[in-house]
């Protein structure tokens, strides 16, 4: 395999499952110790189950059967004190990060006339919030090492609106705004802040019976085969219901490598098209 990232620490929050599970595993496949932390506990705001304990171990028995170091925690990313306190453990045990991956994110659905006040909390708290703790943890080691390369996660709807996605969208764009404010800050001291836009990724968020049931409300039990039509037809413009975690993967080893040093500040799209319809 690859070893362009031998010797570096890469954290990767929400890496239980999915996406994140994918981007820890393609960084020990290619030299790098990984620090991996997600929640592992349900949310009673959201109507899908989340990633647990077991979930968690198993990404940490991936990396560490590549032969790599892993550095493990429960931490909820929307809690500053505990993601300070998993980066002074991997300063502690692994030297430092050198690259960031804040992945950690929710999704949620609601007609705005009948929206929660506790699913707007939770949203922006997953996918807002914890990005903005993760990269506030990082950042000083980072600033104090002149090196540095941060990858957040965005999505499609980071750059459009979505009917019934109010929270989510605007967690997105916030994290674009985010993005770019702390990669013209960071800048000078050699570090990269740069964003995914991903569309809808094979992954248990979405893959799941509520959000079946949202997008094939004429049916009483749908399932994938029943939706993935209608994400293929009207969400992205190739024919693709969803994109495989794995292609994901790829764009956040290119922005975390040498071949990506001079780009900061971006987002890049990956969904299959979207873009196309709705962005210069």
């Amino acid at each position: 395999m690859p070893t362009e990232f031998d010797g570096k620490v890469v954290l990767v929050t929400g890496a239980a499952r999915g996406q994140g599970r994918s981007h820890a595993v393609a960084f020990a496949e290619r030299g790098a110790d990984v620090v991996i932390c997600d929640r592992c506990e349900d949310s009673g705001a959201l109507d899908y189950p989340l990633a647990s304990e077991a979930d968690l171990a198993q990404t940490e028995k991936m990396i560490t059967a590549l032969g790599r170091r892993c550095l493990r925690a429960t931490v909820n990313t929307a809690d500053r004190a505990a993601m300070e306190a998993l980066v002074r453990r991997a300063d502690s045990e692994f030297g430092g990060v050198d690259i960031a991956v804040a992945n950690a994110g929710v999704v949620g659905m609601s007609p705005i006339d009948s929206h929660s006040a506790e699913l707007w909390d939770e949203v922006i708290a997953s996918n807002l919030t914890g990005v903005f703790n993760t990269l506030a943890a990082v950042t000083p080691g980072m600033i104090a090492r002149k090196y540095g390369r941060i990858i957040t996660t965005s999505s499609m709807l980071g750059r459009t609106g979505g009917a019934t996605m109010t929270a989510y969208s605007a967690s997105k764009w916030g994290v674009i705004g985010m993005t770019k404010s702390v990669a013209l800050e960071l800048a000078p001291h050699n570090i990269t802040v740069n964003a995914i836009a991903p569309g809808n990724v094979a992954t248990p968020m979405v893959m799941n019976d509520a959000m079946y049931r949202k997008f094939r409300p004429d049916l009483d039990q749908p399932s994938w085969d029943d939706v993935a039509p209608v994400l293929a037809a009207k969400i992205h413009v190739l024919p693709i219901a969803a994109i495989e975690s794995e292609q994901v993967s790829r764009i956040v080893l290119f922005l975390a490598a040498d071949a990506s040093a001079h780009m900061t500040g971006m987002v890049i799209p990956i969904d299959a098209g979207a873009t196309a319809k709705n962005s210069a």
